[in-house]
């Protein structure tokens, strides 16, 4: 939906975008904000299929717990996804099949940056940033001493019963102390029809063998996708105006299945692998004003050690994922003189990763990064001008590893990154965007040093310790409208990387697992996203709008065809009707055919999703307690992604009746 933060909908106003403070229309490169009323309308079980129906947002969709957002065609570690500027400290970016450790249960705000307005978050957010806005270090204290909030849901397409509970209070002056906690339960996924696409039944059915003759009947009901979490956390920061500071601790706990990928071969065995995940979290924040040159210092830091457990079908753990790191940022923000203003900080992060296993596919590795960088901008009446650079330092070193057979590596890189754009009010109301920008980004741990089988993507991974730092030019021009009954943004964007790096299969299989292995080229990515809301007006007593996306990427790598994975031109439109203490939306989503498909990569069919839902508050003076039923995939639809590796064996949910209480005291 072309959902926007109650903020940003302003349009005299200013927005706060990933704590720095701009006016509407002035972020280079796209945005979409949602609030905690959008979040509610928009959850689903995991964070990539919350988001995928915001502008140029696909999912990975490897099943309902395991899917991370895709932006504009890119995934991986070309998207930082981030906990209030902070890293999720996850093996998410490394493997779709991997759980993103941030619930969509918790978050007050979520801002999703395309482009070059991500530079200040890392090399890794080449294509864009995830920033999940919690509340578990205030930054506010509470009206009336405490605030209660709290969100009951319920779906039918898993048996999903997910519950949220946060609570903040002040137990002295400027002294504010914050606890949470979830809980969510889901059985098997239903879909609307058969598991295996057309070309996968027909070679099921042609089998000699009965029981790959079998597969083709398979439906509904998609195996091993049951999931279970939990979440707790606490605490507590000194508020005091602009003054604020303090800390926070947070436990992920979660359990859940990766869907199978069915073999067709009977000398194959399908694995059914189930991931246990368990993370510790700790957080610090503070926010100080200054004076003279400077206005304010911001500090951020994290750290976490997360662990992860693939276990499979006969219940024996095949492999255990140890990852130990932490990230710090400072941050330091110019006071606006003549219309300049700007923010400078530096960025540190360090992680440990350690598997073991019989499926171990990776040697015990470490990465550190160290990162300097600065936005500005100049405000002249209707010009505004932004520019900004970065400077990063990596370094990522592997043991020897003799069971995989990979020797003792490292490998140093500098990168510099740099956008320049400008936009310009030509007309009341109307802003046209320009800008330019270089990126760079060195090699992941993964694409650099694996070496073996992974059960949780059923693939045998083969990275490239050759790999160079992945380059990009990239060109962004937009338009947008604000104010008055008619919105819109557009924007289009062509990005040129002189070093490509990529994941394809090879047509090999290695411990019955097909081989896909890490190469890199030049390879051109362009596309556009619109955005379009209006005011319709009243009639019936009831206030109606109406709001359009659409988007589209194109992606070709040079001597080897099509980027994979690449989401297909999509449609997404809808009416919202508002009367009195009722809310109703009707939508309809249209994903097209995909047939540019990468060497070995499959075609997708299109898709026609119908989504409706409603809204009451019962209570005039409370319109924080929230009474709501939702139904997506209303005709119960065969879906695929295409941005999915498992998309030929699981299609998305079917006909979800989803019903949900929230409140805020």
């Amino acid at each position: 939906t072309a959902a926007q933060d109650d903020d940003h909908h302003d349009h005299s106003g200013e927005i706060v975008v990933t704590g720095m403070r701009r006016m509407e229309g002035d972020v280079l490169g796209g945005l979409s904000v949602l609030d905690s009323e959008e979040l509610a309308r928009e959850l689903r079980p995991s964070l990539g299929e919350t988001l995928a129906r915001q502008p140029g947002v696909s999912a990975t969709s490897f099943g309902p717990a395991a899917s991370r957002p895709i932006l504009r065609g890119l995934g991986g570690d070309r998207i930082r996804v981030l906990t209030d500027g902070i890293g999720s400290f996850d093996r998410s970016a490394s493997s779709p099949g991997h759980w993103v450790a941030i619930n969509p249960l918790t978050p007050g705000r979520i801002e999703v940056l395309r482009g070059p307005a991500a530079l200040p978050y890392g090399s890794s957010a080449i294509g864009g940033v995830v920033n999940v806005i919690d509340r578990r270090i205030p930054r506010e204290e509470p009206e009336g001493g405490y605030d209660i909030n709290g969100l009951l849901e319920y779906g039918t397409a898993a048996e999903e019963r997910s519950a949220n509970l946060s609570v903040d209070g002040e137990i002295a002056d400027h002294f504010v102390i914050h606890a949470d906690g979830n809980w969510s339960k889901s059985d098997e996924l239903r879909t609307g029809g058969h598991l295996l696409t057309r070309e996968l039944r027909e070679e099921a059915a042609a089998s000699p063998f009965p029981e790959i003759q079998e597969l083709a009947e398979l439906k509904g009901e998609l195996p091993n996708t049951a999931a279970k979490s939990w979440e707790l956390a606490g605490g507590l920061a000194y508020v005091d105006g602009p003054l604020n500071a303090g800390v926070s601790v947070t436990r992920h706990d979660a359990l859940y299945g990766v869907p199978i990928r069915f073999s067709l071969d009977p000398d194959i065995e399908a694995e059914a692998p189930t991931i246990d995940v368990k993370q510790t979290r700790y957080d610090a924040r503070a926010e100080i004003p200054l004076s003279g040159f400077f206005s304010q210092l911001r500090l951020r830091g994290g750290y976490a050690k997360y662990r992860h457990d693939e276990i499979e079908d006969t219940g024996e753990v095949g492999s255990t994922f140890n990852t130990k790191g932490g990230e710090g940022r400072a941050e330091i923000v110019q006071a606006e003189r003549s219309g300049w203003g700007g923010t400078s900080g530096i960025q540190y992060f360090k992680r440990k990763v350690f598997i073991d296993g019989e499926e171990k596919f990776l040697p015990d590795s470490k990465q550190r990064q160290t990162g300097i960088f600065t936005m500005q901008s100049l405000v002249k009446g209707p010009l505004r001008l932004e520019g900004g650079f970065r400077v990063e330092f990596s370094k990522l070193d592997a043991k020897e590893d003799a069971d995989l057979g990979t020797p003792e590596m490292s490998r140093d890189f500098t990168t510099f990154s740099a956008s320049a754009g400008g936009a310009y009010e030509f007309s009341p109301g109307w802003r046209a965007g320009l800008s330019l920008s270089r990126s760079a980004r060195a090699p992941s741990i993964d694409e650099l040093f694996a070496n073996g089988p992974h059960a949780g993507t059923q693939a045998f991974e083969v990275g490239n310790p050759d790999l160079d730092p992945e380059k990009s030019v990239g060109l962004e021009a937009s338009i947008r409208r604000s104010g008055g009954p008619v919105g819109l943004t557009a924007t289009a964007y062509y990005s040129h990387f002189s070093n490509f790096i990529f994941q394809a299969a090879t047509g090999g299989v290695d411990d019955d697992l097909p081989v896909y292995q890490y190469f890199q080229g030049k390879a051109d990515y362009y596309g556009f996203e619109v955005e379009a809301e209006a005011e319709l007006g009243n009639a019936l007593g009831i206030h109606w709008d109406a709001d359009m996306v659409a988007d589209y990427v194109h992606a070709r790598v040079k001597d080897f065809g099509p980027a994979p994975q690449i989401p297909p031109f999509r449609l997404l439109g809808g009416v919202s009707a508002n009367g009195g203490p009722v809310e109703g939306r009707l939508e309809i989503e249209h994903a097209f055919r995909q047939n540019r498909n990468a060497p070995l990569e499959t075609e997708t069919d299109g898709y026609t999703l119908v989504n409706a839902s409603l809204d009451w508050h019962p209570l005039d003076e409370n319109k924080s307690v929230v009474l709501g039923i939702a139904a997506n995939n209303i005709f119960d639809v065969v879906a695929r992604r295409h941005s999915s590796l498992l998309k030929d064996y699981a299609p998305l949910a079917g006909r979800d009746i989803r019903l949900n209480a929230r409140f805020e005291f």
